[in-house]
């Protein structure tokens, strides 16, 4: 996921986007003549006054040509890091650097698999998942969005647990690593196999643009082939977006035909479990507390999970700068460490889903347990820290995701919806008159 950072300011024109902050960054640096409306000291001084006097002179002006900032220019990757939200924009990763060279890089204590660390990660889940659904049984129904709140990020770190045993990166005995992983996403009816099998592709292949098994931007032949199929996808990656794992989740996960045949066999067990617990839990679940006591403690916390799961990922992996590549331009180092991004969010998030947003040293090796993920991003900062994409969450960086990320552009990396067809992009422009902008 490394980038031309030049290719963005293109990108930030077409947008059209209307603060002061993009209109300096995409400014035209070619020759031309301009026609300025000028004031003189003097009629400042009226205007400021009470006297309503209101002249002004035309000067025609020609604009000397200059060079343009260079993309590697701290200035102007600092102004497009304010102009997309981030904390710092990296400098694009040098062409000889191999993946090999930044993991070798790394002490070799942050593999390290310790087992007391682990099972206190589980603890910590189990305890505020517990703590989360209590909340929701006591709760007035005017706090139960907070209650909602807690329990699906808790549910969350269930799925970062299952996330590390799918690496090998939980526990030195690999069958303990599959029931735990198994069990942790029964409560998200995730099926842990499946989602192993498509996320191990996404981590050989990430910002690939055919093979990565996430998310993609949108391709144009699609965005083209249909006006329901263009309205449906502009809902999709604008609005609805931090709720799109969702169809993620039914495309990818039960669909036998997706998988090799010697991944079958595995994939069946797992959908076995998932199935098992929808047709024994739910109806518990039901038994105990009626429908609406589903949609309270199953449905609402399972649709704040999704909710991070989206949000984390096209935070993680999407940003103006960021292109996916064609794989026979595509290079390793530059996707994992110069295409990734790490994002700071509240510490009780952090600590609730075990620092999954520490995602850079993830990408340079799966391998490395949650519980080191910050040894390792400071590793990391100390021997290529300007080769980092680093945010803390803020809106202005949601913002610009949502509604600039969409169609694949080889030159521009994304086109927005709105530029391509804006009579039907009302979605979007809902978002930009709706969604702060503060970074």
């Amino acid at each position: 996921m490394a980038g031309r950072i030049a290719d963005s300011v293109l990108l930030l024109k077409g947008t059209r986007q209307e603060s002061a902050r993009s209109q300096r960054i995409a400014a035209h640096r070619s020759p031309g003549i301009y026609y300025l409306k000028c004031e003189s000291p003097l009629q400042r001084l009226f205007k400021h006054g009470k006297s309503s006097l209101s002249t002004s002179r035309t000067i025609r002006a020609v604009a000397i040509p200059v060079e343009p900032v260079s993309v590697s220019s701290a200035d102007y990757r600092k102004q497009l890091a304010e102009s997309y939200g981030f904390r710092q924009i990296g400098e694009p990763l040098p062409v000889n650097v191999t993946l090999k060279d930044v993991i070798d890089s790394l002490p070799k204590k942050v593999f390290e698999i310790d087992d007391a660390k682990a099972w206190k990660s589980v603890l910590i889940s189990v305890s505020s998942y517990a703590l989360g659904l209590f909340m929701i049984a006591k709760a007035p129904w005017y706090l139960l969005p907070l209650a909602w709140a807690w329990t699906g990020t808790a549910v969350t770190g269930f799925f970062v647990i299952g996330h590390d045993c799918a690496h090998k990166s939980f526990s030195k005995n690999k069958l303990v690593e599959d029931i735990v992983g198994t069990l942790a996403f029964l409560p998200l009816i995730y099926p842990f196999e499946p989602w192993r099998f498509k996320h191990d592709r996404h981590h050989a292949k990430t910002n690939m643009l055919k093979e990565d098994t996430a998310w993609h931007p949108v391709w144009k032949e699609e965005f083209e082939s249909s006006p329901l199929l263009r309205k449906a996808i502009i809902f999709g990656y604008g609005p609805f977006r931090t709720w799109m794992s969702i169809a993620h989740w039914l495309v990818w996960h039960f669909d036998l035909k997706k998988f090799r045949p010697n991944e079958v066999k595995r994939v069946k067990i797992s959908l076995a479990c998932v199935y098992a617990f929808m047709v024994i839990g739910w109806p518990l679940i039901i038994y105990k507390t009626g429908i609406l006591g589903w949609i309270k403690f199953w449905l609402m916390p399972w649709l704040g999970y999704h909710f991070w799961m989206s949000t984390f990922t096209m935070v993680h992996h999407t940003a103006p700068h960021i292109p996916f590549k064609e794989s026979d331009d595509w290079n390793a180092a530059q996707a994992q460490l110069n295409g990734t991004v790490h994002c700071d969010y509240p510490q009780w998030i952090e600590i609730l889903c075990h620092d999954i947003n520490v995602h850079i040293p993830h990408h340079i090796s799966p391998r490395i347990p949650s519980y080191n993920l910050r040894a390792a991003h400071r590793s990391l900062q100390d021997n290529w820290g300007k080769y980092l994409n680093e945010a803390s969450w803020n809106w202005r960086l949601m913002k610009t995701i949502m509604t600039i990320c969409h169609v694949y552009d080889s030159q521009e990396n994304y086109v927005a919806f709105d530029r391509l067809a804006p009579q039907e992009s009302q979605p979007i422009a809902f978002l930009k008159e709706v969604m702060p902008d503060y970074a």
